[in-house]
């Protein structure tokens, strides 16, 4: 799907929602059509902030770095952080990277699903994020209590 026609899509569904998000596996750069499109491309016909999903450990810092340095050569916008997949014992990376990626990315931490979020039914996934996302994002998820 060509980025223009993917934000044709979210254009069409911010008419009737109040807020639409577009996964894009693999990163921001990642190239999702034959023409070399991705999803900063995607973003940028809708002139819309990016919500960048990281994981917890070793490596983020520099994944999101890079990430934020992409999208500020783009002229875009980063909304902010989601972890996507937190674990239940964190090391001393994931717990440093809570306080750092704000910072990094010069945008807020939105949230930090717990590992294996993504294998609960919709239902359950609906209550899971509702209380680890943040309240721009519909849920009660507070960056401070996690850094605890």
């Amino acid at each position: 799907m060509r980025p223009e026609a993917v934000a044709a899509a979210a254009a069409e569904l911010a008419a009737e929602h109040e807020l639409v998000l577009i996964e894009g596996a693999g990163g921001l750069l990642v190239r999702f059509d034959d023409t070399g499109g991705t999803l900063a491309d995607a973003a940028a016909a809708l002139s819309a902030p990016v919500l960048v999903v990281v994981h917890a450990g070793l490596g983020t810092l520099n994944v999101a770095a890079l990430t934020a340095e992409a999208l500020s050569a783009r002229g875009l916008q980063c909304a902010g952080a989601v972890i996507g997949s937190w674990p239940a014992a964190p090391d001393l990376a994931a717990r440093c990277n809570v306080v750092d990626l704000p910072e990094v990315l010069g945008a807020p931490l939105l949230g930090a699903m717990p590992e294996g979020s993504g294998e609960v039914t919709p239902e359950v996934f609906r209550s899971v994020a509702q209380r680890e996302l943040a309240p721009e994002l519909g849920g009660s998820f507070n960056a401070v209590e996690l850094a605890r």
